[in-house]
């Protein structure tokens, strides 16, 4: 089962995919509560270098309420992580299938907010 919904961005600047990313969430009702620049943390912690690499902890506050409100651990797999990465070609962005995550809690109720997380995710990625 496929866990990220991809997008390749060709012709785009790695800060211009990460601008059209952040208003595409935005756009969708997420916010970006969390970022991690993997490319700096692996230069400044284990002096190595790699392509541009950011993790974007995104959140829909309505939808992370409902989820939490039916399991209250499943805070530890929020918020929706979407990657920015430089592949040859442009930008590759990812975010997370939350179905796909989300399918390890025995739970039909999560899962039918899952899907609809997945679905505004995909409509995020998609407007990109």
């Amino acid at each position: 089962m496929p866990y990220t919904i991809d997008r390749l961005l060709t012709g785009a600047s790695f800060d211009e995919a990460d601008a059209r990313t952040r208003a595409a969430l935005q756009a969708r009702g997420f916010g970006v509560l969390t970022e991690i620049d993997v490319k700096a943390t692996m230069k400044k912690k284990l002096d190595r270098d790699m392509p541009g690499y950011r993790i974007l902890g995104a959140c829909n506050p309505g939808m992370a309420w409902e989820a939490i409100g039916m399991e209250p651990r499943v805070g530890a797999m929020l918020p929706c992580n979407v990657i920015l990465r430089e592949v040859d070609g442009g930008v590759e962005v990812s975010a997370i299938d939350p179905v796909a995550s989300m399918s390890a809690i025995d739970n039909p109720g999560l899962h039918a907010v899952a899907g609809q997380v997945r679905d505004l995710l995909a409509e995020a990625v998609a407007a990109i």
